[in-house]
């Protein structure tokens, strides 16, 4: 291909992506600046558009989330957890197990194999599961599906069960304002860059699984916790790398992914909402452990996007800082446990797997 045609059909995916992302923002989805670019980039995929995202813009990206995932550990979060560690622990445990669990029913069913069931069922973040997803052998496209799958019935469910509770509708929290963040200080931008650049090196030479985002996670949270740097990610650098997450994801899709996913979605649908259920019984916990009101832990222990959930705690009125700090804290330990469970369901399943091959082979004599 002439390098004047690829130019023009980036051109072209990059135009389509910002009108795809422009609308589903419009629409209040959650995601939308990562959701834009991959569905225009499985609109190119499917139509044949020979694209490829870069590997390299891949492993940016990776070490982007990762220091996002860093900027919500902060001295706040580290004293809410000194303050109630064992209920926030004890939940934090409980979500992640459901989400196994939730994994587990998935591999019964059939519905997709192990590696993929637990990273698609993990409670965590939707892009840094995606991402670690595929270093860990899953598939990422059906990880991905899953993941946003989840988060757009959670923020719905999220928003009913707030406006039951609470009697009225949510309303968005004021003075939100499109910026591309341009303003940014300078030079805590420069250091967060140094950070995310050392993290990518030191993963490069220790070739350490998901390493371009967990190294980089923990080299900034380390900083950010401990005040040294305030990790500074402006809205502009953060669309970039949800646009080059999307791409890579998008572009890795095939007819027969999409037919695949379009019949699992009754099942994942029934398994978010398995998912929600037995995150409310950690929600029953904390309002019974420490008192919290029914908003702030349903709120807290919801399976959804930590942004998106944030957001409709601080239009409830809730005690935003008590669901930032779960939030955040699950999420982190999602990012770093997710592996171990992982293992964990890819062992059973292909246990299972062997026992079903041995019956079969006696069977068959």
């Amino acid at each position: 291909m002439s390098l004047s045609r690829r130019a023009w059909l980036w051109a072209a995916l990059v135009l389509v992506s910002g009108l795809l992302a422009g609308l589903l923002a419009w629409a209040a989805f959650p995601a939308a600046v990562l959701l834009g670019p991959m569905l225009a980039a499985m609109a190119f995929a499917l139509g044949g558009v020979p694209l490829a995202a870069p590997r390299w813009s891949f492993s940016a990206a990776q070490a982007v989330v990762g220091c996002l995932v860093a900027a919500t550990v902060t001295p706040a979060t580290l004293a809410a957890l000194g303050q109630q560690w064992l209920p926030m622990l004890v939940t934090i445990v409980h979500i992640i197990v459901s989400g196994a669990l939730v994994g587990l029913v998935l591999i019964l069913r059939g519905v997709v194999p192990g590696s993929t069931a637990a990273w698609g069922a993990s409670p965590g973040g939707a892009a840094a599961m995606s991402i670690m997803a595929e270093s860990y052998g899953a598939d990422m496209r059906m990880v991905a599906f899953m993941q946003y799958l989840r988060m757009f019935v959670v923020v719905l469910t999220a928003s009913g069960v707030s406006r039951l509770l609470l009697g009225h509708a949510v309303a968005p929290p004021a003075g939100r304002v499109l910026s591309l963040g341009l303003d940014a200080p300078v030079l805590p931008l420069a250091l967060t860059v140094l950070v995310i650049a050392c993290g990518m090196l030191l993963a490069s030479r220790l070739r350490v699984p998901a390493g371009n985002m967990l190294l980089p996670m923990l080299l900034a949270a380390a900083l950010n916790a401990s005040g040294l740097l305030r990790i500074t990610l402006p809205a502009w650098l953060l669309w970039i790398t949800y646009a080059c997450l999307g791409w890579y994801i998008g572009m890795r899709f095939t007819r027969g992914t999409v037919r695949h996913a379009l019949r699992a979605i009754p099942q994942l649908v029934l398994a978010t909402f398995l998912l929600i259920a037995l995150c409310g019984v950690a929600a029953w916990m904390l309002t019974a452990w420490l008192g919290v009101d029914p908003v702030s832990a349903y709120l807290a222990t919801t399976p959804g996007g930590l942004d998106s959930v944030v957001v409709i705690a601080a239009g409830s009125g809730c005690d935003v800082p008590f669901v930032m700090a779960q939030q955040t804290l699950r999420l982190f330990a999602v990012v770093l446990i997710g592996p171990l469970v992982a293992r964990l369901l890819c062992r059973f399943d292909a246990r299972r797997r062997g026992i079903k091959e041995t019956a079969g082979n006696r069977t068959g004599r």
